[in-house]
């Protein structure tokens, strides 16, 4: 029996090669976009988040296998669109969804995050963020008016998000993988003008040392977030995958790790 599939910004770039390659799979994939999907939605908004979920549990009977969260902009929106869309947009998908995928096979959920999840964040954003408190991130990104710290501190809020709730009962205890993919330089719509310019592209290639592949396309990075929603990832649940051409590793060295003694003492003297 095919498994059925949602995926958030399917109608270009990373979402509708996720769509297209999912589909070459024999998945049954449900895309939702703000045009040429099966479900138009705006989800900077509570009200499209909210049709969203309501047209999505029609179409699709009320059991899904599979989220993917691939909608969201560019920092050079305005900042408080940033958040909404990219943050409250994707955690409202996966959340709003999840009792379905509760009732599926193998359930699997991704969201998309960014190399720039590593850049510098406001923490006050990202607490509002992870409060769910969508009004104060968006007064402290419009007061902010930084697109770029908008964008860099949705997607560290997503990361952290998917860490707190991947071993969580609502998710790992439902039997549902929650996981994050977090792409280096990527050949979209998003990011044509910039590549094309000679300077716009020397500026990002030095802001995302990919030392491994360079520039990747659509397709590229649509490989390992099939990979992450299709049963074929096991027991992979709370990462987040940087497929970044090394481009973490120049910038955060081999470091990034605290010692960490499990159980902890006071645990391990009980048993």
């Amino acid at each position: 029996m095919a498994r059925t599939y949602v995926v958030t910004g399917s109608a270009a770039g990373i979402g509708q090669a996720t769509k297209e390659l999912l589909t070459e799979q024999g998945g049954r994939v449900i895309g939702v976009d703000l045009r040429d999907a099966d479900v138009i939605a705006d989800l900077s908004s509570p009200a499209g988040r909210q049709h969203m979920v309501e047209a999505v549990t029609k179409i699709s009977g009320g059991q899904l296998e599979g989220v993917v969260a691939a909608a969201g902009i560019g920092s050079w929106f305005p900042a408080e669109t940033v958040v909404s869309t990219n943050y409250f947009g994707a955690i409202t998908t996966l959340d709003g969804l999840r009792p379905l995928l509760a009732k599926g096979n193998k359930p699997r959920a991704v969201a998309l995050a960014s190399f720039a999840l590593i850049n510098s964040v406001d923490d006050a954003m990202v607490d509002a963020c992870l409060g769910m408190d969508e009004d104060r991130a968006r007064a402290i990104a419009q007061k902010s008016n930084n697109g770029r710290s908008a964008y860099s501190s949705s997607k560290r809020a997503i990361s952290r998000w998917i860490r707190r709730q991947a071993p969580s009962e609502a998710w790992g205890g439902a039997g549902i993988a929650l996981n994050g993919v977090a792409p280096g330089i990527t050949d979209t719509p998003m990011n044509k003008d910039w590549l094309a310019s000679p300077t716009g592209r020397a500026k990002m290639e030095a802001a995302v040392p990919m030392r491994y592949h360079g520039v990747m396309s659509a397709r590229d990075l649509s490989a390992a977030v099939v990979w992450l929603v299709t049963p074929g990832s096991t027991a992979v649940s709370g990462q987040m995958l940087f497929v970044d051409g090394a481009a973490d590793c120049v910038v955060r060295g081999d470091d990034i790790w605290d010692d960490h003694d499990w159980p902890p003492p006071a645990a391990a003297a009980k048993g």
